[in-house]
């Protein structure tokens, strides 16, 4: 997802976004962060890059700054590009696949409590917190929940785990746009229905 995008500046590195986070003395994980801007999206709250890094800095209660804060707008820019592109190519930014599967399993829960903390500023921002969810948004949301509490099973042999991982960042992939793709239906809909004036 992050190099082969129109305007993807570069390829987002996950141990170097951690670097940073570890020099800014904040304790959340690059999941965390990627989870919680794809939220803010995935609820509505698509404008600049800038007020995607103030509302992911008010979601998850930091202050990114520098070197971070920059790739934080650029992350914006591509992810939300990604949302959009009609090929979905959006993916979850998480660990490489031969880092050990336990932590990937904790960046996974890391990237859905992020995107429902997104999820959660951008609809209490807009005054919709209480507002009945479009399409399958609902029950995709409780699965995210679920996900976000996921573990290794230690019984299970590595390649079925292996397996059953990959499944669920398939599914999240999907499940995002969706609940992207919902909400944005959701706002055409509202607009064409909206008096104009003249």
């Amino acid at each position: 997802m992050f190099d082969d995008l129109p305007g993807a500046g570069r390829v987002f590195d996950f141990d170097e976004i951690a670097d940073h986070l570890v020099e800014q003395g904040e304790q959340c994980s690059p999941s965390e962060l990627h989870g919680c801007l794809t939220g803010l999206m995935a609820a509505g709250a698509v404008g600049e890059p800038a007020a995607g890094l103030a509302g992911l800095n008010q979601a998850l209660n930091l202050d990114l700054h520098g070197e971070l804060a920059e790739c934080m707008l650029e992350l914006y820019s591509v992810t939300l590009a990604a949302l959009q592109d009609e090929e979905f190519d959006f993916h979850p930014l998480l660990p490489e696949d031969d880092t050990d599967l336990d932590l990937r399993v904790l960046a996974l829960g890391a990237w859905c409590r992020g995107f429902m903390a997104g999820y959660a500023r951008a609809t209490a921002s807009a005054g919709s917190g209480d507002a009945s969810l479009p399409g399958d948004s609902a029950e995709i949301l409780r699965d995210i929940a679920n996900i976000a509490q996921a573990g290794v099973d230690e019984d299970l042999p590595e390649d079925e785990s292996e397996g059953n991982y990959a499944e669920i960042v398939e599914y999240l992939r999907f499940a995002a746009l969706n609940v992207f793709m919902d909400t944005q239906g959701r706002a055409a809909a509202s607009d064409a229905g909206s008096p104009s004036l003249h």
